[in-house]
């Protein structure tokens, strides 16, 4: 969090299955174009932030199948758990905020009593949230009963459905929206808000992202019912948020060039990378060119390969 020395230009927030990471897409093609875009215009001076519903361990699992880049923040859980850095350095403070009105122990109690509910793996059993399956047909009248005897036993809860089965207990306090706006109050008490914000999501539990006051926001072309259905019900005459066209983080591009947050064309886009010149000389511009023309390289797709070198001989030595 100490990474940069002022204000983030731009703060991306993306949820990571079906947004960030496209599981229909076996080349990770999109997830590739963003990896290059963030890396060549927007590492130095902005902040990456990956907000998942995945325990940590299911979060390790996806980054040793998925080409992900590193983020600075990492928020798990559906909201309960923010790391830092490569390291995943724990928030203490945002631990201590969940522990209020919060027992583990009634909430498994109480979920017991209901049969229709299945609970979910160990990984995805948390210290801040019981996860649990149940059939669409009956998840809003679970919800509202489990609810009310929580309330009874004196626990302040938060109950979230998404993904068309899967149900969250969490503290009333936690939620994906509600880490987000501890993070951005952390910021402005530390004198470092980000100039943008843009938050990214496809289902249900990413609908607390969008009611962050202020931020823009995308919900990629494939967004599941329920955040749509959200949207219609909650924000539909909100010009700072929009569905996009394309899919995952092709969406995400899209929204950054929609909103003008900053480039948003992906190096990968550029068909001829000796003719991608910079008004001025971007070491992390030109690392990632030199990665992509290694990659076409090896793949034999380079007709100019002396004339790229050159070129880029040449800019190292004109900003040496």
């Amino acid at each position: 969090m100490d990474r940069l020395a002022g204000n983030a230009r731009l703060m991306i927030v993306s949820d990571l299955d079906h947004t960030m990471v496209d599981h229909h897409d076996p080349e990770n093609l999109s997830l590739l174009r963003f990896n290059a875009l963030w890396e060549s215009s927007y590492r130095n001076n902005s902040l990456l932030v990956f907000s998942t519903g995945r325990s940590p361990t299911l979060y390790k699992e996806l980054r040793k199948e998925k080409p992900m880049i590193t983020p600075d923040i990492t928020i798990m859980s559906v909201g309960t758990e923010i790391t830092y850095g490569n390291s995943m350095e724990p928030d203490d403070g945002w631990v201590e905020f969940l522990n209020q009105k919060w027992d583990r122990n009634i909430v498994s109690e109480e979920t017991r009593k209901f049969t229709e509910l299945t609970l979910q793996s160990e990984t995805e059993q948390r210290p801040h949230k019981v996860s649990f399956y149940v059939q669409k047909d009956k998840a809003q009248d679970i919800m509202k009963a489990l609810s009310t005897r929580l309330e009874e036993r004196g626990l302040d809860v938060k109950i979230i459905y998404s993904g068309g089965m899967d149900l969250d207990i969490l503290p009333k306090g936690a939620g994906k929206g509600q880490a987000l706006a501890y993070l951005l109050k952390k910021f402005k008490a530390a004198g470092k808000l980000p100039d943008n914000t843009l938050v990214c999501g496809d289902s249900g539990n990413d609908a607390e992202l969008f009611s962050i006051p202020d931020v823009h926001g995308v919900m990629v072309s494939n967004a599941q019912e329920e955040l749509l259905q959200w949207h219609a019900e909650n924000a539909k005459n909100n010009p700072k948020i929009i569905h996009a066209t394309e899919r995952c983080a092709a969406g995400i591009i899209q929204a950054i060039g929609h909103f003008n947050l900053g480039p948003s064309k992906s190096p990968r886009d550029v068909v001829d990378l000796s003719d991608s010149k910079m008004e001025r000389f971007d070491p992390s511009y030109e690392v990632v060119k030199l990665y992509l023309f290694y990659e076409r390289w090896r793949r034999a797709e380079v007709e100019k390969s002396e004339l790229f070198l050159a070129n880029l001989k040449a800019s190292c030595v004109c900003c040496a």
